[in-house]
């Protein structure tokens, strides 16, 4: 895309040449810019707040519990009805249809019928001429509450056995005995705290009444299908009377999935009830106290391992805080069980997990989905026996590998394919100087008595796929009209991650076009219906494979047609550099199409992909849940003031699997964001409730995300290049959620560099996130424990 107002901008973010013939041509592979990144830069980018408001568009906002866990005895809306500008006031009996936006287990109301069970919990909806009318009106409720008892941390919902859904288990071999057995043992508890999905733009939606009860609804959301359903539901009617879109969010990161739904259901009930379109978008604040965030996790664990460090046996319990409901708690434990052994073979193992009913927000899928949390245990072990064995704690990892041939299947049941981990770790250990830096910091740290280096390599493996099979299928649809553009609508959503960018290379390689001739749509149930969520990573896989699907069909045809018109086969004939090359000739792809249409074949078609070879039974927490697995590693320099407990990021070096990269770019631009929101979480993203409930990091000024000077000035961010051994999309690997377990080296750096604080004799207790204050505690407990 071309703009006269800013020709550095083409400069500096160039477009590679299509190649000039068809033996070396290719569309994908390439490191093309974002197709949004021009109207992101001039602010034309339009996102759901931006579309132009219908006349007579009323605002919406949530009138919010301020009790934890209480029934409601009493409540006085007078004066929230009489508040300027408020045209309605709604509750739970105003729903037509199923109060209820429960993603699985439907125990999630849209408003509270009486009962409240946490602080931020919707009872009703007011309706305005302004946003902030209607927002100033919802806090004026008068309600009575006859207060009950409440339940905050995963482990006071543990020792009163309170749960969303039963505790999971996993089971491998014979754990206790090869416990019993060991040579060495380790125990202890870990606790990782939660993370706010922080998007830019916020929760939002904006619902439109049409004729014959339907309903238009544009939301910023992961899963418009899921939308569809949830307001069909909410309004009594049939799914072919709703339609959902969405061109793209502000970011996602897994809060858009099933958290959207609150805000699509409620703006829908109002414009239903009203009949006129209704704006519902939440303030930061209200965002943050209503929505679910990552599940923080508790962790009781007892490890035996041999003198050299393998691991014999690994018994392991974790508890998150799920919140006051279902949501994905089940799938995110799931996952985190089916992700606790990481890189590592574990011949006798017993992983459990248990979704902890709390009193607070329903916590929700977040980049990773419970892979990180079930991940950063066993590293967190391994790091004990380091440690405990006076080893390099990546020796001790490097030894516990999965295998090639052997000692290469998870506890839940599937071979390891494909396993580059042991190159990748030796290319980066190289690269990043590894033992040398290592020795440096050793005479660094005996020289300095406030501050303290530390270093760490960490790996990952990371399954692709959704641990529910029926979700791994995506529908797509591609136009060719008779001037050769294209135009492509898939089920995946844009939430910047570059989706629309990867599905436009794919269909425009399929074609043999230049990038410029193909063109997204907005995501519409309307086009493509029955989509899963843009979530777990597959949005590139699946939705890549549907429009090649599609893209396919139509170059079948064509190269029918082009046969019939110049002879020739069909095997010879090529789609390459804006062409199509048919017995010896090189007709413009545009020529053809228009010769095409006017002896009437097909220039559009519908595709469709269901990824193969998986399986899962959740009674007995085995099978094949992952398509393939994705590999990393990340070394971290840090250096951590003994004092102050303050710390910097020196140098992170990454290095990550993804395949035959689609857009090397892109899915750089994806690992770094990844690393730091990762970084984040570890460190200094602190959730805090008070004694009453209240969430009260709900705002940036209480809430640390990294910030620009929080990043490494030495970032060294590579890709691993090697074809996937799976049918992938060109072979390429997802790039979402896998570089998320990158960070866990800042972590460890850390904790290497307090251990340095008792000469790495003992093991810090350090929790996550690792604010300064837990790095000062974790200190005081090193030098205490040495000083005994």
């Amino acid at each position: 895309m071309n703009h006269p107002a800013i020709p550095e901008l083409k400069a500096a973010i160039p477009e590679l040449e299509s190649a000039t013939s068809a033996a070396n041509w290719s569309g994908v592979g390439l490191s093309r810019k974002h197709e949004s990144a021009e109207l992101h830069v001039l602010g034309q980018a339009t996102y759901t707040d931006d579309i132009p408001e219908l006349q007579g568009t009323l605002h919406a906002a949530l009138g919010l519990s301020s009790k934890a866990h209480a029934n409601i005895v009493a409540m006085d809306l007078e004066p929230v009805k009489n508040s300027p500008g408020v045209v309605a006031v709604l509750t739970a009996a105003d729903i037509p249809g199923v109060n209820d936006c429960g993603p699985i287990i439907h125990d999630d109301p849209i408003l509270s019928p009486g009962l409240v069970q946490y602080v931020g919990q919707p009872i009703f909806i007011v309706v305005a001429d302004t946003h902030t009318n209607a927002r100033r009106a919802a806090r004026k409720a008068a309600i009575t509450y006859d207060e009950l008892p409440a339940i905050f941390t995963p482990q006071q919902a543990k020792a009163a056995g309170s749960y969303v859904l039963p505790p999971m288990k996993l089971e491998k071999g014979d754990p206790q005995a090869a416990f019993e057995r060991a040579p060495r043992k380790v125990k202890g508890e870990l606790f990782v705290g939660g993370q706010e999905q922080f998007y830019l733009e916020g929760q939002i939606s904006y619902a439109i009444p049409k004729e014959n009860r339907g309903m238009f609804v544009q939301c910023s959301t992961q899963h418009p299908s899921e939308m569809l359903h949830v307001v069909a539901h909410a309004l009594g009617l049939h799914s072919h009377n709703v339609q959902v879109e969405c061109r793209r969010m502000g970011g996602g990161f897994g809060g858009k999935e099933s958290q959207s739904a609150l805000w699509a259901a409620a703006a829908s009930i109002a414009a239903y009830k009203l009949k006129v379109p209704v704006k519902l978008r939440a303030d930061r604040d209200d965002d943050m106290i209503v929505t679910g965030k990552r599940h923080c996790f508790w962790y009781e664990y007892e490890v035996g391992y041999d003198d050299a460090g393998r691991i014999l046996a690994a018994k392991v319990d974790m508890t998150s805080r799920a919140g006051y409901s279902a949501d994905l708690s089940g799938p995110v434990a799931t996952r985190a069980i089916c992700h606790f052994d990481n890189c590592y073979y574990l011949s006798d193992a017993d992983i459990r997990a248990g979704a902890g009913k709390t009193n607070t927000q329903s916590n929700t899928a977040f980049r990773g989905f419970g892979g990180p949390q079930g991940a950063i245990a066993i590293e967190y072990i391994i790091d004990e026996i380091a440690r405990e064995l006076g080893k390099d704690a990546l020796d001790v990892r490097r030894l516990n590998f999965y295998g090639i041939d052997e000692r290469n299947v998870t506890p839940y049941g599937q071979v390891v394919e494909g396993n580059v981990l042991p190159e990748l770790t030796a290319r980066l250990e190289a690269t990043s100087e590894y033992r040398a830096r290592r020795e440096a910091i050793e005479k660094f740290n005996a020289t300095s008595p406030v501050l303290k280096k530390g270093l760490a390599f960490t790996p990952l493996k990371f399954g692709i796929a959704f641990n529910v099979t029926h979700l791994n299928q995506a529908g797509a649809l591609v136009h060719v009209y008779v001037d050769g553009s294209v135009l492509v609508n898939h089920g995946g959503t844009e939430m910047g991650q570059g989706v629309n960018t990867k599905v436009m290379q794919v269909v425009a390689h399929e074609l043999g076009l230049d990038l410029c001739h193909v063109r997204i749509t907005a995501t519409d149930t309307s086009k493509v219906a029955n989509t899963s969520a843009t979530a777990a990573s597959t949005g590139a896989d699946l939705n890549g494979k549907a429009a090649q699907d599609a893209a396919r069909q139509i170059k079948e045809r064509l190269a029918k047609f082009a046969v019939e018109q110049h002879g020739g086969d069909v095997a010879s004939v090529r789609f390459a550099d804006d062409h199509v090359h048919v017995n010896g000739q090189a007709i413009r792809f545009h020529v053809l199409v228009g010769q095409a249409y006017l002896k009437r074949v097909q220039l559009w078609s519908d595709g469709f992909y269901a990824t193969p070879h998986l399986s899962w039974d959740p009674k007995t927490m085995s099978g094949h849940p992952f398509s393939y697995y994705a590999y990393g590693a990340a070394v971290s320099e840090v250096v951590v003031d003994t004092l102050t407990g303050e710390w910097r990021l020196l140098r992170a070096d990454a290095l990550y699997d993804a395949g035959s990269s689609l857009n090397p770019a892109i899915d750089i631009g994806q690992v770094e964001g990844a690393f730091i929101q990762g970084m984040g979480w570890l460190t200094t993203e602190q959730l805090w409730w008070n004694a009453s409930g209240k969430l009260m990091t709900h705002a940036p000024s209480t809430y640390k995300i990294p910030g620009i000077s929080d990043c490494p000035e030495d970032f060294r961010v590579n890709l691993f290049d090697q074809p996937n051994v799976a049918d992938s999309i060109h072979r390429s690997k997802a790039v979402g959620e896998p570089p998320l377990l990158l960070p866990f080296s800042v972590f460890f750096a850390i904790r290497d560099a307090i251990s340095a604080v008792g000469n790495h004799q003992v093991n810090p207790p350090l929790n996550a996130p690792a604010t300064s204050e837990e790095i000062l505690r974790a200190i005081d407990a090193v030098t205490a424990k040495v000083a005994q």
